[in-house]
């Protein structure tokens, strides 16, 4: 490790006091539910302050008295040694906490501050020196021996203030990232939106001025203007639009599993077995893989559907979401699908269905397990339009769609760059590179001998 030389290389053992914690036995509720703050590692799950003043639970006095775990002064440095390695913070006030943390009390003359964000930037480093077979954990002992590159006092103050300047410009930045993908998800549900209101292809209308003829099949005869089931739609569509029933375009039908579930019979053969996890496992409109598989016996069971099929999830939590299934497979009972569709509508209503995924979860079916039956698929209205048209605005959809994908992928590579770039500020820091050294300052050699010899008194 280069540093400076008025800086001295040393170990966490040899500027503080390395305490571990402990846990009362939880077979005495007279143990918990005191007064003494009490943390264990879940606590710091997600936890992003510099501080902190206690966890979920409290101890009492006896807990503290008849267990290993200890009171640490305020400015205390807590560090979790397992379950993960590496999460840091700084006790405002005196607190204790369980036997997942190696905890730091500085000896006079060093700056808390200084060592947490030191301590924070080792995170792989404790990694390294942990050990164990169920999980890794860094011992009292190896955390003692952790190399920490000390700076005279002064710079200790100069380097964090320095670091939270950086981190503050750096935290600005990710909330206005994050803040864009917000906006990109809200940009996402307005184009689908705008797509069936018939706003992407206004201007296409204007061009093509297309003629709909009474008999166009892409429009059927027996069109519903009026609202099913609850189910909103404005009356005010573009002209040549219509709504219509879905069962009035397609067959809706629900798929079957073979009971009982897994039996050796039925389950584990050659034949596609489509389960709602297949459905929503990741973003692409078409399913081209398949986990779980069936024999011939279990086929009398469930249901075929062909390739180029139109399928929606309508069971449990992940309800609604939309698939259009390129083999040829069956399916559960916690899958719909839409037969006899003109496939020249496949996308157009993958797209509809993935507009109403959040509608369709909110509709209450007065159940435990969230189920859409086939009868309120049946009755949805749709804005249908011709064939020509639905082909354009899926192309509008998906031209708008790729681009707020591509804008999301950048993001996502600044965030990265952002979290490679806190790293590199700590590690520039800890190398005496962050600020300019001050040959005024009292070398660290000399502030560790005097800590040395304070502690040999």
């Amino acid at each position: 490790m280069q540093i400076p030389s008025i800086w001295v290389l040393t170990t966490i053992g040899e500027i503080g006091d390395v305490i571990s914690g402990g846990t009362p036995s939880t077979a005495k509720q007279e143990y918990f539910d005191g007064d003494i703050p009490w943390l264990t590692p879940a606590d710091l799950s997600g936890y992003q302050d510099k501080y902190i003043s206690q966890g979920k639970r409290k101890i009492t006095k006896s807990g503290l008295v008849n267990s290993s775990a200890k009171l640490l002064p305020a400015n205390s440095i807590l560090f979790s040694s397992r379950a993960p390695i590496g999460y840091v913070v700084i006790a405002r006030n005196p607190i204790s906490t369980n036997q997942g943390f190696k905890n730091l009390v500085l000896n006079e003359g060093l700056f808390h501050e200084y060592a947490y964000y030191y301590l924070k930037s080792a995170k792989q480093l404790a990694e390294s020196m942990a050990s164990g077979t169920t999980f890794k954990e860094i011992s009292g002992s190896k955390f003692a021996e952790l190399p920490i590159p000390l700076p005279p006092l002064p710079e200790q103050h100069r380097i964090v203030a320095k670091i939270e300047e950086l981190f503050s410009d750096l935290d600005a930045g990710i909330v206005s990232l994050h803040k864009a993908k917000e906006q990109l998800k809200t940009y996402r549900q307005s184009v689908l939106k705008w797509a069936f209101e018939g706003k992407l292809t206004e201007e296409w209308r204007k061009k093509s001025q297309p003629q709909i003829e009474k008999n166009d099949k892409s429009v059927p005869k027996n069109q519903s203007n009026h609202l099913i089931s609850g189910i909103s739609g404005s009356d005010n569509l573009p002209e040549g639009w219509k709504w219509v029933k879905i069962s009035e375009i397609c067959d809706v039908v629900r798929g079957g599993s073979p009971r009982p579930a897994g039996d050796p019979k039925y389950y584990d053969g050659k034949i596609p077995f489509l389960k709602v996890r297949d459905i929503t496992k990741d973003n692409n409109p078409y399913l081209i893989t398949f986990e779980y598989t069936i024999k011939e016996a279990g086929l009398h069971k469930t249901r075929k559907i062909a390739p180029n099929t139109l399928l929606l999830s309508n069971s449990g939590a992940t309800l609604g979401v939309p698939k259009i299934c390129m083999l040829d497979a069956t399916m559960n009972d916690g899958i719909a699908a839409f037969l006899k569709l003109d496939q020249r509508s496949n996308l157009y209503l993958y797209y509809f269905w993935l507009n109403k995924t959040k509608e369709l979860r909110n509709i209450n079916m007065g159940a435990a397990q969230p189920n859409l039956n086939t009868d309120i698929i049946k009755n949805y209205l749709v804005p249908y339009c011709s064939f020509e048209e639905q082909s354009t605005i899926v192309s509008e959809i998906e031209s708008r769609l790729s681009v707020a994908d591509n804008l999301e992928k950048t993001i996502d590579a600044s965030l990265a760059q952002a979290d490679a770039l806190r790293q590199s500020i700590l590690k520039r820091a800890f190398e005496g590179k962050l600020v300019p050294q001050d040959p005024n300052d009292e070398p660290a050699e000399k502030l560790l001998e005097r800590i040395k010899n304070r502690l040999n008194r």
